[in-house]
């Protein structure tokens, strides 16, 4: 799964779980209604510090995660 696609999915449940609209998201996370949609649209370019915004609401961060490749031992 791509990481736009966690990212989204995380983001939806997460609004889903504490019972949130979008609009309340993006009010009590301080950024647009549109960002909202596109991030959880799985948009492919967005602004880390607006994400981080909204992850703070849910205890996360974005940060950098070692990726596995090809021939690395699982």
């Amino acid at each position: 799964m791509q990481a736009r696609t966690i990212i989204a999915q995380y983001v939806k449940e997460m609004r889903k779980k504490y019972k949130l609209t979008q609009v309340d998201l993006s009010e009590k996370a301080g950024v647009g209604l549109r960002f909202v949609r596109e991030l959880e649209q799985g948009k492919t370019t967005l602004r880390l510090d607006k994400v981080n915004k909204v992850f703070e609401l849910f205890g996360s961060e974005c940060g950098p995660v070692p990726m596995r490749r090809e021939g690395d031992e699982v």
